[in-house]
């Protein structure tokens, strides 16, 4: 082959591989990719406004209520115990029953006691008798003293003798008396009304009476009315005493306040009474003071030394805001409520909490009586959003003065 068909071979290699004849290709390729590529996909549509349900605050008077811990005692506690010595000789009474005043209780051997009586009788009727002979020898000396038969003097010794055998009437009575109470005390029965303790003395111990160390032999506690004590902390009681000379809230010293009680285990109060004793002072080691009400239990359901939860009034009836409690949220430390405003969307104001009220939270600050305030679905609320507002049904209007 000659060098110039070598040549033009190579120059038609060359023109093969050349960029000059691909140019069509990739030029169809490039336009095909635009066309595509000035196709645009159809935009997604944004999607709906979350629904929520929306209520304006209640608007209600309420009264302020401070909570304390307070443990029933009994109006009234007896310890019985004999009067008088010596042996049981029966018990009269099943343990832990309600007794009536004046039922039987225990009974002491009383023959000793008796013959005490007895003998008590005995010198009793000896002093009359000598009563009567005493009054004879007088007026017989009397009478011969106006002849001068006797003297004077016998006569003067006579009306003593008459006055000594009153006295000895007089002392053979209370002896008398005495032994007969004796007898009656060997009857031990029930001071006041209410329910008993287990018999703590058997049948056939012997016991001691009022003239040493008595024994005990049961108790006795009345059930209603019952008492509640609990203690008041410096910092409210300052507070009632400035509401008190505002004239806003009455002084329990002067006035039976009211309170309400919850017992264990309860979530509302289930007892109402009234505050009838708060003490003189402070106590110097909890720096509290302590009061008592007095509830009614006619059921007989609560027993001396159970606890419960006592309310008492704590401020003037006032009128409030209210939002049901589950609408509140928590921003760190701050409680904050989501308000829907015209154009629908969420705004989140801060707010200060009273407390409940039947239920509902009372808004002491930070909320209108005209907002509409999220009270469900605040877990699809975000501040700034459009929301789909849906009215709840109003609360009920009624509420404590």
């Amino acid at each position: 082959m000659s060098a110039t068909e070598q040549s033009t071979r190579s120059a038609g290699i060359a023109d093969t591989r050349s960029p000059l004849r691909l140019s069509p290709v990739l030029i169809i390729l490039a336009a095909l990719l635009s066309g595509c590529e000035e196709k645009q996909a159809p935009q997604a549509a944004a999607p709906p406004a979350p629904p929520v349900t929306v209520a304006q605050p209640v608007k209600r008077t309420v009264t302020d209520w401070d909570e304390f811990t307070g443990r029933f005692d009994a109006v009234q506690q007896v310890q019985v115990r004999p009067r008088v010595g010596g042996f049981i000789t029966a018990v009269e009474f099943r343990d832990g029953a309600f007794v009536k005043e004046g039922d039987l209780l225990y009974l002491i051997d009383a023959r000793p006691f008796e013959a005490v009586a007895t003998q008590a009788e005995g010198q009793l009727s000896d002093a009359r008798a000598k009563v009567e002979l005493a009054k004879r020898d007088l007026e017989r000396g009397l009478a011969l003293v106006q002849t001068s038969a006797v003297s004077e003097q016998l006569v003067d010794q006579r009306r003593q003798a008459l006055q000594a055998a009153y006295a000895a009437v007089t002392q053979a009575e209370g002896s008398l008396k005495a032994a007969q109470l004796n007898v009656e005390f060997t009857h031990v029965t029930a001071p006041i009304s209410g329910r008993v303790s287990r018999h703590l003395v058997d049948l056939g111990n012997l016991v001691q009476g009022s003239e040493g160390n008595s024994t005990l032999l049961t108790s006795i506690v009345t059930l209603d009315p019952i008492y509640v004590y609990f203690d008041i902390d410096e910092a409210t009681y300052i507070k009632y005493n400035k509401l008190w000379f505002e004239g806003k809230r009455p002084s329990s010293r002067d006035t039976p306040n009211p309170v309400q009680v919850s017992l264990t285990g309860e979530t509302k109060p289930s007892r109402n009474g009234t505050i009838n004793f708060l003490d003189n002072q402070l106590d110097v080691s909890t720096g509290t003071l302590r009061g008592r009400a007095v509830i009614p239990n006619t059921d007989l359901s609560i027993l001396p030394g159970q606890f419960g939860r006592v309310r008492l009034i704590a401020s003037a009836p006032y009128e409030a805001l209210l939002v049901p409690d589950t609408a509140i949220a928590t921003d760190q430390s701050r409680k904050i409520l989501f308000v829907v405003k015209d154009d629908n969307t969420v705004e989140a104001k801060a707010v200060v909490l009273g407390p409940l009220d039947e239920g509902l939270r009372v808004i002491r600050e930070g909320l209108k009586p005209e907002d509409r305030v999220v009270v469900d679905g605040l877990q699809r609320v975000r501040v700034g959003a459009k929301v789909t507002p849906h009215e709840a049904k109003p609360a009920p209007a009624g509420g404590k003065t």
